[in-house]
């Protein structure tokens, strides 16, 4: 079997293409050196290794000997894993939307040897169809082109070059005030899916930061259409067949409006960002349906997605045996044959089985004669109607759901994609340190405090500095700003669960060379890559928060919550200098920044600072934190000063050193506004401070 260079990568995505035809160069200055003595331009292909249109992309042209003859012939073809290298994807995506108004995956770009833009497509067939170029035909027309008129191609790729910077650039005005929170919940509410939930028609992505920002309305205004919406999306998305109802998790997006037809890959980020909105949801409703799915999701990540080492794995594909969702779903005899005759028929009613499947092709609509697991009602109302009650059905529900994941278990799984990446193993972290600390479940803890120590240990340089990727023992690709974010976001949630100030010394080291490394002195806001990086023609800067929040977006929360932990205010300035860095463009659409808005009514609304002084491992400690817990409070911060670590506390929070117990008992000190409550060693006084009944 003939290989290419990248047989030599870690990449599972760059790895898959490794036994192409085409003669592959990962991203290097070797590949843009042979460029330029061979007088070639550069056919870069990014995508990422659970993409479904980047498998048929392959199958169709880059495993094709003529296609790839063409491609050899004309270009010198670089291999991008979007995963590994965001930047990359970041610069080629925006010129890709400069060129077209639009992008996806796979995202395929010309350049010149000077790494200059001159075309952008993202999925190309190998042959025109449908008035389309295919490969081929592009090829032919490049290379006749750059032959007779590389001047005309270098000149346009010049100019594109040049407005690129401009899609990196925001606007700075003064400091919003709610009136933006305002209209930013306004703009959701009226694209929200009153019928599904959601706020596209389709495609539909979960965007859980939208909830998180909708849940602080709910929690400023009162509002209850806030939390209407937040429930409804919580709910159809969890009834959906977007959730894995046998083995748990969420895969990446749904194709329809319904929640029905998920894109099936299945994302560590996903998992994190969905858990932490179901759990936030919990503590406002208090409904067990609503922890009982971040507990599920939780189930998934520890089960399929984390390392011995303790980190967690990327992504889980779409397709197996070439087939996209092939693993998930089941022709109707196979569940009876799995689950047996005892009241078959109800759970295909419940469940909403066909003899001729429900399961239908994306891309051609057509019937595929399988289904896919999905309930139109909530479990307590189909527990009605079967006469049992809600705990009944779930305890026989999992009888049946134990035999068909036996069952399934037997399948040819989905490639999984076992990179570590920081800035996605940070959310899974703040995630299960949320969920460890709210549902008071010490494996969650644990598994968060591990991967912690993993990435600190093992994906970090000895100046402290961190790195983007670890796999199969190899650390690569210096971080970026996105990892430093989640990664402090994750260290905060796990300093606030289990008070080691280890956590919040390792944050705050973090957030100093994220500062010195990526901060725009000029502009303001965070840089996605260092000062020092050379590589790419334009230095970017993201603040969109899509599928994910941008860096920017997380560090401003992360800044605020480091000034009301430390006491320090250089952290909060930092913080409001990033405010104005980019509300000029957060006001012109304030909806597409869902998770800076979460940051910005912290800003505006910083909630309380709680300070308890006593024993981590005492009952009245413990008491006075698990009330902490028990209400929605987002925007309060937690510190726990016990006689172990009170010195190593006062350095990284010079205001706690003067804080003591109060008659031998745990003392909670509340502050809120810049004022301080008495003392209180209750419950019920601590509660009614922080809620300002007190």
């Amino acid at each position: 079997m003939t290989t290419n260079r990248l047989i030599n990568e870690k990449s599972p995505y760059l790895l898959q293409h490794a036994h192409n035809p085409v003669d592959w160069h990962a991203w290097s200055n070797e590949a843009f050196e042979t460029a330029r003595m061979e007088n070639k331009p550069i056919f870069l292909s990014i995508g990422y290794a659970t993409c479904h249109w980047c498998h048929v992309m392959e199958k169709e042209t880059f495993e094709d000997q003529e296609a790839a003859g063409y491609l050899n012939d004309t270009f010198i073809c670089i291999k991008v894993d979007r995963e590994e290298r965001p930047d990359i994807d970041a610069v080629y995506m925006a010129a890709c939307q400069l060129l077209t108004g639009g992008g996806g995956w796979p995202l395929t770009i010309f350049l010149t040897p000077d790494k200059e833009p001159f075309f952008a497509g993202t999925y190309i067939p190998k042959r025109a169809r449908f008035g389309k170029n295919g490969v081929i035909e592009l090829c032919q027309a490049v290379k006749k082109i750059w032959q007779s008129e590389s001047e005309k191609v270098l000149t346009s790729a010049a100019n594109i070059a040049a407005n690129l910077p401009r899609v990196f650039a925001f606007t700075s005005a003064d400091e919003p005030d709610e009136s933006l929170l305002d209209q930013a919940f306004n703009l959701l509410a009226e694209n929200f899916n009153e019928r599904f939930g959601g706020f596209e028609r389709k495609p539909k992505f979960p965007t859980p930061h939208r909830l998180f920002f909708l849940l602080r309305c709910y929690h400023r205004t009162g509002n209850p259409r806030a939390l209407e919406m937040v429930q409804k999306t919580l709910t159809r998305m969890r009834l959906g067949g977007i959730w894995d109802h046998v083995g748990f998790g969420f895969h990446r997006y749904s194709t329809d409006m319904e929640w029905l037809l998920p894109h099936f890959e299945k994302m560590l980020y996903d998992q994190a960002l969905i858990a932490l909105a179901y759990l936030e949801t919990y503590q406002i409703i208090k409904d067990p349906f609503y922890s009982k799915t971040a507990k599920e999701i939780f189930t998934y990540v520890l089960r399929d997605m984390t390392s011995e080492k303790g980190g967690f794995y990327a992504a889980e594909d779409a397709d197996s045996e070439g087939e996209e969702g092939k693993f998930y779903v089941w022709p109707i005899e196979e569940i009876r044959k799995a689950i047996g005759p005892e009241d078959t028929d109800r759970w295909e009613w419940f469940f909403n089985l066909k003899e001729d499947g429900n399961f239908y092709d994306e891309a051609t609509g057509r019937k595929m004669n399988t289904n896919i697991l999905h309930l139109r009602r909530r479990p307590s109302e189909l527990a009605k109607y079967a006469g049992i009650t809600e705990d009944e059905f779930y305890s026989q529900w999992e009888k049946f759901r134990e035999k068909l994941f036996r069952v399934r278990e037997k399948r040819i799984h989905p490639l999984k994609d076992d990179k570590i990446l920081t800035d996605w193993n940070g959310l899974m972290i703040a995630a299960l340190a949320r969920g460890g600390r709210m549902l008071e479940n010490p494996e969650y803890t644990a598994a968060a405090q591990k991967a912690a120590r993993f990435i600190l240990t093992t994906i970090r340089k000895p100046d402290g500095k961190m790195f983007h990727r670890y796999r199969d023992g190899e650390v690569a690709i210096d971080a970026q700003a996105s990892d430093y974010a989640f990664f402090i976001f994750g260290l905060l949630e796990l300093y606030q669960n289990t008070f080691d100030p280890i956590y919040l010394e390792e944050a705050i080291a973090l957030q100093q060379h994220m500062i010195d490394d990526f901060w725009d002195a000029e502009n303001g806001g965070f840089y996605a890559i260092a000062k020092d990086a050379r590589e790419l023609p334009v230095r970017p800067k993201e603040l969109y928060d899509g599928a994910i929040p941008s860096g920017n977006s997380v560090s401003l929360f992360n800044l605020l919550c480091l000034a009301k932990l430390t006491g320090d205010p250089s952290w909060d300035q930092k913080a409001h200098e990033q405010i104005r860095a980019f509300s000029g463009t957060v006001k012109a659409q304030p909806s597409a920044f869902t998770f800076f808005l979460v940051g910005l009514d912290f800003a505006l609304n910083p909630g309380q600072e709680i300070v308890i002084t006593g024993d981590p491992e005492a009952a009245d400690t413990k008491e006075l934190l698990k009330a902490l817990n028990l209400n929605f409070t987002p925007n309060k911060v937690t510190l726990v000063k016990s006689d172990r670590y009170a010195e190593q506390l006062a350095n990284l929070a010079g205001y706690t050193d003067g804080l003591q117990v109060i008659q031998g008992k745990a003392t909670a000190h509340v502050c809120r506004g810049h004022s301080c409550k008495d003392p209180a060693t209750d419950v019920e006084t601590m509660v009614k401070q922080i809620l300002g009944k007190g």
